[in-house]
């Protein structure tokens, strides 16, 4: 175990913590075990790296990567053990559906499990791909985890990550009730619109800081590496439905936003069973490539036929469909994806979206006007794009990205 204790030093000594996620503050770090979901490339790891380098001055830490060759013979339970006896009070494991299940029968939800049960004052913090509540482990975390989820970087964590500012969040209900205020205060420190595009190319995953002409491909061997191996450690399935979804992917990001007819995509795809295209859709989701929009949001969504789909952020769109980035497409992703993160978003019958069953929005260029929300009584925005400010119940598309 000396090998883990020495890479785990040279991790956190190496690590920032100047730039700290949205997800740093929400999460109640005290809870004795916590779960921290999201897609790959999203920050998992460094969050974990931030909090274990705070808590190292006071405390015995560990981190681990479960992809490491030492988990080729040696169990988490193990480990959790030999830590505990050495007065370790914080386990970190990285990447938990990776873990090669060392004993027959058992896997790291039934390993959890048991160091829960069995070490009570040691503390666990574990990192998963955002698809594994799909898979069925053999232990019952349900009532023992704390779990939440990291998205990528909002356009104020972009503008606070690049450029040194230190703009707050700003709550939905806030944002709309006081816009105007709140877009002066921001507009005598930036100018919103400069770096606007950058984000929506090349802002939502944090390793754009690497190197930005290598970020498109890396995206793209990001996509693969979802699709071929964080989809099939989770759901068993046979090596030609890996091929399926890059093409159920392909057909999504040419017409995005996507009104898809089911029937069609199944002969596309040769599948003969239309639930089964469903659950292909569901898979490209929760891997954080897609993001469907349905009218109801109650039910079982994995059999539930969408009425729109969008690639999950603008980046992807970029990279995945460069030939189909239409202005009108970019927005409404944006929108969307900054929106999922907090609030309940379906699709209306009128305007584009509906928020937590009752705002309507309509999202369009800086010259777009109310019409389409007229027979609409209820609370409805417009949401601009090409505009510094706004004003009444017309709000810039920018500041949307100031919620998280």
């Amino acid at each position: 175990m000396d090998i883990l204790f020495e890479i785990s030093e040279r991790l956190i000594r190496g690590l920032s913590t100047h730039f700290q996620r949205y997800l740093s503050k929400k999460i109640e770090w005290d809870n004795r075990l916590i779960e921290i979901k999201g897609a790959r490339g999203t920050g998992k790891t460094t969050l974990m790296l931030q909090r274990a380098k705070e808590l190292q001055k006071k405390h015995l830490v560990l981190y681990t990567s479960l992809d490491l060759p030492y988990f080729y013979t040696n169990s988490i339970f193990d480990l959790a053990d030999t830590f505990y006896k050495s007065g370790g009070n914080y386990l970190f494991l990285d990447e938990i559906h990776k873990y090669p299940n060392v004993k027959l029968g058992q896997d790291w939800s039934n390993e959890l499990k048991a160091i829960y049960d069995s070490f009570p004052e040691l503390r666990i913090v574990y990192s998963s791909s955002s698809l594994l509540h799909l898979y069925k482990g053999n232990g019952d975390l349900s009532r023992r985890k704390v779990s939440y989820e990291l998205y990528g970087l909002s356009y104020r964590e972009f503008l606070n990550f690049q450029y040194g500012e230190k703009f707050e969040a700003v709550p939905l209900s806030e944002l709309l009730s006081n816009h105007i205020q709140i877009a002066r205060e921001i507009n005598e420190r930036i100018k919103p619109l400069a770096n606007f595009n950058e984000y929506l190319q090349i802002g939502y995953y944090p390793f754009f800081k690497e190197s930005k002409s290598n970020y498109p491909a890396r995206l793209l061997n990001i996509i693969n590496l979802i699709i071929e191996s964080d989809i099939p450690a989770v759901v068993s399935a046979p090596s030609e439905n890996t091929e399926k979804l890059k093409k159920l992917l392909g057909a999504i990001s040419s017409t995005v936003p996507y009104t898809p007819n089911i029937k069609a995509l199944s002969n596309h795809l040769s599948i003969a069973d239309y639930r089964t295209t469903l659950k292909y859709l569901n898979l490209l989701e929760h891997g954080g490539l897609i993001k469907q929009l349905s009218a109801n949001s109650i039910g079982n969504k994995t059999l539930q036929k969408p009425d729109k789909i969008y690639i999950q952020n603008t980046n992807l769109l970029h990279v995945l469909a460069p030939k189909n980035t239409e202005t009108g497409t970019i927005r409404e992703t944006f929108f969307y994806n900054q929106l999922l993160t907090e609030h309940q978003v379906t699709y209306p019958k009128i305007g584009d979206f509906f928020i937590d069953q009752h705002i309507l929005f309509e999202v369009g260029g800086k010259s777009k006007t109310q019409k389409q929300l007229e027979s609409y009584d209820g609370e409805k925005y417009i949401v601009a794009d090409n505009i510094e400010s706004g004003f009444g119940n017309k709000i810039p598309l920018w500041m949307f990205g100031f919620l998280y």
